[in-house]
């Protein structure tokens, strides 16, 4: 019979990031030496996603997003590309 985790225990020994996640709490926490219990959960540690860029153009009563810095953008702003929140804004 195939363990569980035997997928995760595979790509685990090829070298993959495993988190486990804790009852308490509910939170994935890395785990650099799993012990590939029944009754926990494992998961392969996601990519975090990368912080998007804009761009904007400041117009006469609004803003304009342009694709990329293009020499008459007002404003660059930085969005965490994980929470959706703001980092920093910059006027240029």
């Amino acid at each position: 019979m195939k363990h569980k985790h035997a997928d995760l225990i595979h790509a685990w020994a090829d070298g993959a990031q495993i988190q486990s996640r804790n009852d308490i709490n509910g939170c994935w926490e890395d785990n650099r030496l799993p012990l590939w219990a029944q009754d926990t959960m494992y998961r392969i540690k996601p990519e975090p996603k990368p912080d998007v860029v804009k761009y904007l153009i400041c117009g006469l009563r609004s803003w304009v997003e342009v694709d990329d810095q293009v020499g008459h953008e007002c404003i660059k702003i930085v969005v965490d590309g994980e929470t959706g929140k703001l980092k920093s804004a910059e006027v240029i």
